[in-house]
């Protein structure tokens, strides 16, 4: 496995592949200010690289010498901006007997002229691609990549520590001690970044709140966005209907947070949010713009495990919560167990390393 980073969230998958494929890693040393994995809970060898940057462009340095080596099968960031990655899969026509599949979140939307070109001249020079959702395997394949070289292989977090968690979950008064209400509680986990847009759920709460529907709203989590929030949130004048809670590592918190929330509101893109959010129980509303959301956005089943707004529009969203508490408000056990199904169906590790080894082993 060669990737550009090694992020801590990644480090389950990580670690299942190190048991069940087998898997050498070479890791970029750039995670940006994310936390960065243990490598000492991996089993196999283990080789960090230094990534170069070139404006919009990188070269990870000295991983052309693994295509020298006795590896047969190699997984690689899917990443076109990678000069590196460019010139591992055109040396790779020089070795026949070697399979370089790339594993990226494929094409978030039509791509066009120039950059469809690219596109299709990157993946075709692999022998297959791991992707995160049937979307963009759909996008691909009417774009003209062989459907035969595409498999979906899902995202994940932490499944088994969190399904550990989830079965000693139950209600507590963990809204009702914080905020002195019983009003139902919208929750966000994530970094607190301008492009999750949680503007438009501060500015649809105090909507909902001047036509008396009152709703408490933690966001867990930090980020460059915060400063703009609080301060936005005390001129709508909401201020005792929000906790901002920070950052939290704590997964049994961050558990019981999610557990005990009635609805998840990513306004912006939303990510891993999904993952993590019905992992225990708690539905998502996200925006309906599917060319710039994450893939993620394909656990979202309308009225099942959440439901869609209109992206970038307030009212939009202020009738979409409005609607799914008039709708669903009652279901609550009902939601909870379809979010499960969807998280253990489809979006987690074992689902992953399954297709891995069919493509890999048995393929």
């Amino acid at each position: 496995m060669i990737c550009n980073t090694a992020p801590h969230y990644r480090s389950a998958i990580f670690q299942m592949m190190d048991r069940e494929l087998g898997c050498d890693f070479v890791f970029g040393d750039k995670v940006l200010d994310i936390k960065k994995m243990d490598y000492s809970t991996l089993t196999h060898k283990v080789t960090e690289v230094h990534n170069l940057k070139f404006k919009s462009c990188y070269y990870q340095k000295g991983v052309l010498r693994f295509l020298h080596s006795a590896y047969e099968k190699y997984i690689i960031t899917g990443d076109s901006r990678c000069i590196s990655t460019w010139m591992f899969l055109v040396s790779s026509l020089f070795h026949p007997k070697k399979k370089i599949y790339l594993w990226s979140h494929g094409w978030l939307k039509k791509k066009r002229g120039i950059d469809k070109l690219i596109s299709k001249l990157f993946y075709g020079l692999a022998d297959g691609a791991f992707i995160y959702n049937n979307r963009s395997r759909m996008l691909m394949t009417e774009g003209g990549i062989k459907a035969s070289k595409l498999f979906t292989v899902y995202n994940s977090l932490d499944y088994d520590t969190q399904l550990a968690i989830r079965s000693d979950l139950h209600d507590t008064d963990v809204y009702l001690d914080f905020f002195g209400n019983k009003n139902k509680t919208i929750v966000f986990i994530g970094r607190l970044t301008a492009i999750k847009r949680l503007d438009l759920l501060l500015e649809a709460v105090a909507l909902l709140k001047q036509q008396s529907h009152c709703y408490n709203v933690i966001l867990v989590g930090d980020g460059e966005s915060r400063g703009f929030l609080e301060q936005k949130t005390s001129e709508l004048g909401i201020q005792n209907s929000v906790w901002f809670y920070g950052a939290s590592y704590d997964e049994k918190k961050n558990a019981e947070l999610l557990y005990n929330a009635d609805l998840c509101v990513s306004p912006g893109n939303i990510g891993l949010t999904a993952m993590h959010s019905m992992m225990f129980g708690c539905p998502c509303i996200t925006n309906d713009d599917f060319d710039r959301q994450m893939p993620e956005f394909e656990a979202v089943h309308d009225g099942i495990t959440g439901t869609f707004f209109k992206s970038g529009d307030t009212n939009s969203l202020t009738e979409a919560i409005e609607l799914w508490f008039d709708m669903h408000g009652n279901d609550r056990d009902v939601v909870r167990k379809n979010c499960y199904n969807e998280i253990d169906d489809r979006w987690n590790l074992h689902r992953q390393i399954e297709i891995m080894k069919k493509v890999l082993v048995e393929g």
